[in-house]
This record gives C-alpha cells, sequence and structure tokens, in this order.
C-alpha cells in the first residue's frame, strides 16, 4: 500500500498549523485530539476518519476541501 497520500496531507496539516502559528499541542488541544496524534498525522503515520478530518478542519477554522486542497508528490 502506498502511504505517500498520508505524507503529503500530513504536510498538508502541518502547513495550515504553522500558517496559524499553533503547536501541536494546541491544535490538539483545540480539537480534543490526543496530543499524539496530531504528530502522528503529520508524519504521514495516521489515516484520519471522515470524523477526524471535520474536526481537524474546524480546529484550523478552515473548510473541509481547504483542508482536502493539496499536492501530491510523485
Amino acid at each position: 500500500m502506498d502511504n505517500s497520500i498520508l505524507k503529503d496531507f500530513g504536510k498538508r496539516v502541518k502547513q495550515l498549523r504553522l500558517k496559524k502559528k499553533f503547536t501541536q499541542v494546541q491544535l490538539a488541544n483545540k480539537g480534543n485530539f490526543d496530543r499524539n496524534y496530531i504528530g502522528m498525522i503529520e508524519r504521514g503515520e495516521r489515516n484520519p476518519s471522515l470524523i477526524n478530518l471535520q474536526r481537524l478542519a474546524e480546529s484550523l477554522d478552515v473548510d473541509l476541501l481547504l483542508l482536502l486542497k493539496f499536492k501530491r508528490s510523485n
């Protein structure tokens, strides 16, 4: 299984998080996630559910579609 999409999505989450000037812990607290979960997403180690994608978008104050708008690396 190719996990590159998870890594690309993780880069997108990190990009949006840094744009908001949030630490991983701040984002986790805002979305009521475990603090380690955000780091695991950003490293491409987790495949978040649709519910968690919506929670991430809300925590980052962005539309879900904007969260999912990222470029795939080859």
